[in-house]
C-alpha cells in the first residue's frame, strides 16, 4: 500500500476569499476563492515540454503565469518566454512548498508516474488540476485523485482532448437513446506503441553516460526506483517502460475508447481477461495484447436508462510481430479499418469511429452504412464544446469561475472511473490469464494482478490516501 507524506499547509487568499462560514470551518480541505467573471487566474504549470507546451499554453491563456516546472531546464525557458516574472523549478515538490498559496489552477503534464504524486499535492493545498491522459499510473491512484477532487471540492479536467468534440457528445448522445438498440459489444484498437519497448528493447541499458546540464535526473525518476540516466528513457521514450509509462492501453485508450465509455456509461468491469499478450519481461510493456473486459449491467436511474452487460475488447500492436491486432473484419461490413478507432456493436447497428477522439462516426444497420448527418439524432441534451484541446481548457476555467467541478465533462468524476477500467487492462497483461474485479475494495480475485493495483514510492515523493 502507498505510503502517505507530511502536508504543508498554506493560508493562500484562496482559502478566505469567498469561503461560506460552513466551509470556513471545515478541516477537510481548503476552500476555494469564488471568481468573478472578469477575474484572472493565477497559473503554474508541471512539465511544460512536449504535449505540456501546449497545454501551458492554453492554461496560461486564462490568467497570470506564477510558476513552472519542468526537468529539461531548457524546455522550462521556451515555455516561459512570454512570462519573464514566472519562478522556474525543476522539482514540483519545491514549487508548490514555496508557491502554492499563490497558485489557482495547475496543469501537469508530465510522464504517467508523476501524474497523481504531482496533482494530488496540488489538490491538497486547494489548486485546482488539468491532468493529462491517463489521469494515474496506478488504479489505486485514479482512484484516491477521484475522491480528493470531490472531498475538496476542486475543478479538475483530464486532458482527452475528444471530449470537447461535437462529434463525440453527439455519438454518446445517439447510443444513449437507443439509436443501435442493445448494446452488446465494444472494440477498440490503436496504431500504438511508436516508442521503443518490446520486442525491441526488454532491459535496462547497460551504458551509464553522463546526465546533461539541463536535465535534473532525481526529479524525471521522482517516486519511481532510481536507476542510471540514459537517453533513451526521457523525453517521449519514458512512455513503454513499466516504471514510468502505462503502455499503448494507458497512451490511447483515455482517448480511442472514450466515445463508447460515455456513450454506454461504463463504470468498472467486474471480470478482466488477457486473450493473448506478447512476451512479458520485467521493464518494458510487451509488443501486442488483446484484453476483454466485462462490464456488468446497470439498472434504470435519473441519469441513465439502464443497460445490459457489455464486453469491452481492446486490441493493441502485431500479434506474434506479423498481422496487426485487430477487431474480427466482419465486423466492419466491408469498411477499411483504420490504424485506430472504435466499434460500438448494438443488436440495432454498428456505430464505427475510425479516428482516435471520436469526433467522426457512421452507422451500419439495416445492410448499409450511414453517416452520422444521415441518421436520426435525438434532441441534443449534452452541452456542446467544438473547441478541441483548447476548449478543454476553457470549460475546466469556466468550471472554476462558476465553482461547478461537473462543467467539465473530463472532470475526475468521470475520467478517473475511465482510468481505472483502463488500467486493469495492463494487469491483466502482467499476471496473465482472468481475474474477478471488486471495484468497491480495488480487490482482485489473482495474488498476481493485484500486487499491480498500487506500488511503493520512493521516499519524499508519496501519494497520500485521499
Amino acid at each position: 500500500m502507498a505510503k502517505s507524506y507530511v502536508k504543508t499547509t498554506h493560508y493562500s487568499r484562496r482559502a478566505f476569499l469567498g469561503a461560506s462560514a460552513s466551509s470556513a470551518f471545515a478541516f477537510s480541505f481548503l476552500p476555494s476563492h469564488v471568481f468573478g467573471a472578469n477575474d484572472r487566474l493565477q497559473i503554474a504549470g508541471i512539465g511544460v515540454g512536449g504535449k505540456g507546451k501546449s497545454d501551458f499554453d492554453h492554461a496560461s491563456s486564462h490568467g497570470d503565469v506564477v510558476a513552472a516546472c519542468d526537468v529539461d531546464s531548457r524546455r522550462l525557458d521556451v515555455a516561459l518566454r512570454k512570462h519573464p516574472n514566472a519562478a522556474k523549478f525543476s522539482d514540483y515538490r519545491k514549487m508548490l512548498d514555496k508557491h502554492g498559496d499563490k497558485i489557482d489552477a495547475l496543469n501537469v503534464s508530465t510522464p504517467d508516474h508523476h501524474h497523481a504524486p504531482a496533482a494530488m499535492r496540488a489538490m491538497e493545498q486547494g489548486i485546482h488540476v488539468y491532468v493529462q491522459k491517463p489521469l494515474s499510473h496506478t488504479v489505486w491512484e485514479a482512484r484516491q485523485m477521484r475522491l480528493l477532487a470531490k472531498k475538496n471540492n476542486i475543478c479538475t479536467q483530464m486532458g482527452n482532448q475528444g471530449t470537447a468534440e461535437n462529434g463525440l457528445r453527439a455519438g454518446a448522445e445517439f447510443v444513449q437513446q437507443g439509436g443501435l438498440g442493445k448494446v452488446k459489444d465494444i472494440h477498440v484498437w490503436t496504431n500504438r506503441p511508436v516508442w521503443p519497448q518490446a520486442p525491441g528493447v526488454t532491459e535496462r541499458f547497460k551504458d551509464k553516460p553522463p546526465v546533461p546540464a539541463h536535465i535534473d535526473w532525481n526529479s524525471f525518476i521522482g517516486p519511481a526506483p532510481m536507476r542510471p540516466y540514459h537517453p533513451n528513457y526521457t523525453p517521449f521514450k519514458w512512455r513503454g517502460w513499466w516504471d514510468y509509462g502505462t503502455g499503448a492501453l494507458g497512451d490511447m485508450a483515455c482517448h480511442t475508447a472514450n466515445l463508447a465509455y460515455m456513450a454506454c456509461q461504463l463504470t468498472q468491469p467486474n471480470e478482466i481477461e488477457d486473450l493473448g499478450t506478447g512476451p512479458i519481461n520485467p521493464e518494458t510493456f510487451p509488443a501486442w495484447a488483446t484484453i476483454k473486459m466485462k462490464f456488468p449491467a446497470i439498472g434504470n436511474s435519473a441519469a441513465s436508462k439502464g443497460r445490459g452487460p457489455i464486453d469491452f475488447h481492446w486490441y493493441e500492436g502485431k500479434v506474434d510481430l506479423k498481422a496487426k491486432n485487430l477487431p474480427p473484419l466482419d465486423l466492419f461490413h466491408g469498411e477499411r479499418p483504420t490504424n485506430s478507432g472504435s466499434l460500438i456493436v448494438g443488436d440495432k447497428g454498428i456505430l464505427y469511429s475510425p479516428n482516435d477522439y471520436g469526433s467522426r462516426w457512421k452507422v451500419y444497420a439495416n445492410g448499409k452504412w450511414k453517416n452520422s448527418n444521415e441518421v436520426e439524432m435525438p434532441t441534443p441534451y449534452i452541452p456542446r464544446n467544438g473547441r478541441g484541446d483548447g476548449g478543454m481548457k476553457e470549460e475546466w476555467v469556466k468550471a472554476i469561475k462558476a465553482g461547478k467541478p461537473d462543467i467539465a465533462m473530463s472532470n475526475f468524476e468521470y475520467s478517473a472511473n475511465l482510468t481505472e477500467a483502463i488500467l486493469l487492462g495492463n494487469l491483466a497483461m502482467r499476471a496473465g490469464g482472468k481475474f474477478k474485479w471488486d471495484t468497491e475494495k480495488l480487490k482482485a480475485s489473482s495474488k498476481k494482478a493485484q500486487q499491480y493495483v498500487s506500488k511503493e514510492y520512493r521516499e519524499g515523493w508519496e501519494v497520500n490516501p485521499a
